[in-house]
């Protein structure tokens, strides 16, 4: 009979590529996770992996399978969670997901605020980046979206707040071989160079770019901190949000330089599952207030 233990152990296979990768993950070695994968094969009757020499891939049944294994756990999670917070007395949680180009400090103020106000209520906050806010959104992992960008259809029922503009501050360092080009520069003298980019935190929908040019390598990082370490020792040139970029600007840790085809600003805001408003969520809906008050506490 499957079981979770099965499902993860798929899921765990599929996301490495491979059962030495996996077996290092469990903590097993890689003969005990072939194995252990293949009577879960035996019990189906199906192949959900094709072997190769040092990797495996998933067959169109094993494609299925980890897709809806995937959301079967998630289910399951889930009611863990909710009958343990029965049994605590504890009321729904509210998770809001924030894209890591809004001022991180103000996320301290906000959960402190809301624990104030709601002694029964678990607060959940995920940081994603680009279409992994939404994604958040679509799929239940969160209920409000501080900071979405580029909206795109993602099914469901929305709310929105405008957030106002973000504007963009390509940079590069002190020592690179651009720096010392006083001109808007061309894609030709950029494309040499590492376009640093944040990963995109969606797993289903297409995934986006900071920037990047046409036949331009990526330098990927996880978040600004780690952008701005990559821009300030030369390893890679893009973009980032001024209102992060501006006192590195001015302290003269990066440089910032103007293009011949620059990004255009890009449209923000606060959304939400319109579907469902606990008093939990109004109450942040309310203390975020209007797109003002968003725009001067979130991204200046």
């Amino acid at each position: 009979m499957l079981s979770e233990q099965a499902f993860e152990l798929i899921d765990i296979v599929a996301r490495h590529g491979s059962f030495t990768a996996a077996a290092h993950r469990l903590h097993k070695v890689p003969s005990a996770v072939s194995y252990a994968v293949k009577q879960i094969e035996d019990e189906m009757g199906v192949s959900l992996f094709v072997r190769h020499h040092r990797s495996v891939s998933l067959t169109p049944a094993g494609e299925h399978f980890v897709k809806q294994a995937r959301r079967m756990l998630s289910d399951i999670n889930n009611l863990k969670r909710d009958t343990q917070s029965v049994a605590n007395g504890w009321q729904p949680t509210l998770a809001i997901a924030l894209d890591n180009i809004v001022r991180a400090d103000r996320i301290s103020t906000l959960i402190a605020d809301f624990y104030r106000q709601f002694s029964d209520v678990e607060l959940i906050i995920r940081i994603e980046v680009f279409n992994g806010v939404w994604e958040a959104l679509a799929t239940d992992r969160a209920d409000i979206a501080i900071g979405a960008t580029t909206a795109i259809p993602v099914g469901g029922t929305f709310k929105y707040k405008d957030m106002g503009e973000i504007d963009w501050a390509f940079l590069v360092s002190k020592q690179h071989p651009l720096a010392g080009i006083h001109r808007p520069l061309t894609d030709d003298e950029l494309r040499p160079y590492p376009s640093v980019c944040l990963e995109d935190t969606s797993r289903e929908i297409p995934k986006r770019d900071t920037w990047l040019l046409n036949n331009q390598r990526r330098l990927v990082v996880p978040d600004w901190i780690r952008a701005l370490n990559c821009f300030s020792g030369g390893l890679g040139i893009g973009y980032m949000p001024r209102h992060l970029a501006s006192v590195f600007i001015e302290k003269g840790i990066v440089l910032e330089k103007q293009l011949v085809n620059p990004r255009g600003i890009s449209q923000c805001c606060l959304a939400w599952n319109a579907n469902a408003v606990s008093p939990a969520k109004q109450w942040v809906l309310d203390y975020l207030g209007d797109g003002d008050k968003l725009h001067k506490e979130w991204l200046t």
